[in-house]
């Protein structure tokens, strides 16, 4: 490959992906705290934008209120992009959607952005306790995004319009796993993130969707795609794979259906589990965008990344218990920036 076909990190935006994650014996008032000072410092690093995740009936995740955290995050900083990654619009009337976000660009002009999904975030159970209803589903995804995009657009003469919200530039972007996304995103002109931190596997064919399928806009001329990955950065490997324990616990307690806080890290992640189950593990594992590893092996695995998904910017989950090494992974990550 030549050079000039290269990625390098210097010329791509990175940015952060928080699910404001709630340790195990803690609370979530603290995990508030450290999602604002994560901010704070990512920010004077130079990342692009700091969204949040929308997920519910989950103990160790405390992003749940997703536009009160973001209007949070916004408040305590000054410049970098805050936003939804995402918002699960089949849980939600999208007139609440224009006007909640009509509301937090109103207060930070110009630094929100509105990332969908159309997964429920949740169990079924948890769907009808949000919704009260089934009858919305993914498949209502399409005209709920119109229905949305509508209370955008200015000079509405219809019965029903979003204040604050109607005339607001606020930037939609589809969020997916799968094809479904890609194809819409593509069709409408949105820009597309791709859920590659947990479905690595269609990571290639959704990007390929959405290229060979994309139509200019008025708000893109050209695809735009952004990629998550999973990055566990530390002076060594053996630190970082440690610290990664962590997240395979809070993996695998989701695979099990009964999900936890989030965890310390373990000394022996395979004593904890059966042979059977280490086999399913590691087979989910070896699917996923996960890096592991000393700054050297970090660069070297993003930038192989980058190269093999041509990924116009990557939004980064450090999903790590000490807060001190979280925040630090995201500083190595940082460095690989100058």
């Amino acid at each position: 490959m030549s050079s000039n076909n290269v990625k390098k990190f210097n010329n791509i935006p990175l940015s952060v992906l928080d699910l404001a994650p709630i340790n195990e014996g803690s609370h979530a008032g603290q995990s508030f705290k450290n999602s604002v000072e994560l901010a704070q410092h990512v920010e004077r690093w130079g990342f692009n934008r700091y969204w949040l995740a929308e997920h519910h009936n989950m103990p160790g995740i405390g992003s749940s209120a997703t536009s009160l955290i973001i209007g949070h995050i916004a408040s305590e900083t000054e410049r970098i992009r805050v936003g939804s990654g995402g918002i699960m619009l089949p849980n939600h009337a999208p007139l609440v959607i224009a006007e909640q976000f009509g509301t937090l660009e109103s207060l930070y002009p110009g630094r929100i952005d509105l990332g969908l999904g159309r997964a429920p975030g949740s169990d079924q159970a948890t769907a009808y306790a949000l919704r009260r209803t089934l009858q919305s589903s993914g498949d209502d995804f399409p005209n709920q995004l119109d229905e949305l995009q509508s209370y955008f657009n200015p000079g509405q003469t219809a019965r029903v319009r979003a204040f604050p919200g109607e005339g607001l530039k606020v930037p939609i972007w589809l969020l997916g796993s799968s094809g479904f996304s890609a194809q819409l995103a593509a069709q409408k002109g949105l820009p597309f993130s791709f859920a590659s931190h947990f479905s690595s596997d269609f990571t290639i064919p959704a990007l390929q969707i959405y290229h060979q399928h994309f139509s200019p806009s008025n708000v893109l001329d050209e695809p735009y795609a952004m990629l998550g990955v999973n990055v566990i950065a530390a002076e060594t490997d053996e630190k970082a794979i440690w610290l990664a324990t962590s997240q395979q616990q809070q993996m695998f307690s989701l695979m099990k259906g009964k999900p936890t806080q989030f965890k310390p890290p373990i000394d022996d992640i395979n004593a904890a589990w059966t042979l059977q189950e280490q086999t399913t593990f590691q087979k989910t594992l070896a699917t996923n965008s996960t890096i592991v590893g000393n700054p050297d092996t970090v660069k070297r695995k993003l930038e192989n990344f980058l190269n093999q998904t041509k990924a116009n910017e990557l939004i980064i989950n450090s999903a790590i218990f000490n807060h001190e090494d979280r925040i630090r992974s995201y500083e190595i990550v940082a460095g690989m920036m100058n």
